[in-house]
């Protein structure tokens, strides 16, 4: 029997202790769907992102499109959602990866628009491609607006993944929706205390990522 003290703790480790394996599962899927909307997200804004530095023309209707599915208000997206593909990875993913679109798209513009101009006549002067130039130098120096890009959106979609969690898709904000629902405090706090830490970590991971891929960047600050 689960006494009513029990059940309004903020922290009962009886419970965690019952629940390791709920915890786990959704902390892994929590984990995936951030892996793979940012995963996409760049996928999809990449090419957009070095189409509009390229064609300016088209920056402005690919904000647009991006900031229009950015403002959907999240909890909406996975409710249309739920009737097409029920309560599965697909459904959260799908608003997720669009939510990164914006940021990431205008990231990449930064970035490739940040590229010195003598350093891009340079390479025209060796006799580079628009192609090799591109991938050997314009991207390549742009990491640091991308990477920039990829952290917001990283902690974005982890806070944005909790939402999810709350029509029972899985995730680390399924524990929430538990502890609404039973009630049980303790799985809100574990869903809460957990996202937190998702996103601290995965911020970390990403500032070392950015920080190992742009060894010139390193080498200019110790000056």
């Amino acid at each position: 029997m689960v006494l009513a003290s029990n059940v309004d703790r903020w922290l009962w480790w009886d419970w965690i202790g019952r629940n390791t394996d709920l915890i786990w599962s959704s902390l892994r899927e929590h984990i995936i769907l951030t892996v793979f909307a940012v995963g996409f997200g760049l996928i999809i804004a990449l090419p957009i992102g070095i189409a509009a530095a390229r064609w300016r023309w088209l920056y402005a209707p690919s904000l647009a499109v991006t900031g229009v599915l950015y403002t959907i208000p999240s909890l909406a997206a996975f409710a249309l959602l739920l009737p097409v593909t029920g309560l599965s990875r697909t459904t959260a993913l799908i608003p997720l990866t669009s939510y990164t679109l914006l940021i990431l798209v205008r990231n990449v513009v930064e970035g490739l628009d940040g590229v010195p101009s003598d350093i891009k006549d340079a390479a025209d002067g060796m006799g580079y491609s628009r192609f090799r130039r591109l991938t050997r130098i314009e991207l390549p120096l742009a990491v640091p607006a991308i990477m920039a890009g990829i952290r917001i959106a990283t902690v974005t979609v982890i806070g944005l993944a909790a939402v999810a969690g709350l029509l029972a898709i899985p995730s680390l904000g399924n524990l929430i929706y538990i502890g609404q629902n039973r009630p049980i405090r303790t799985a809100i706090t574990v869903g809460i205390v957990l996202s937190v830490a998702l996103a601290v970590v995965a911020d970390l991971l990403l500032s070392t990522a950015q920080r190992l891929l742009t060894p010139w960047a390193r080498s200019r600050a110790a000056r």
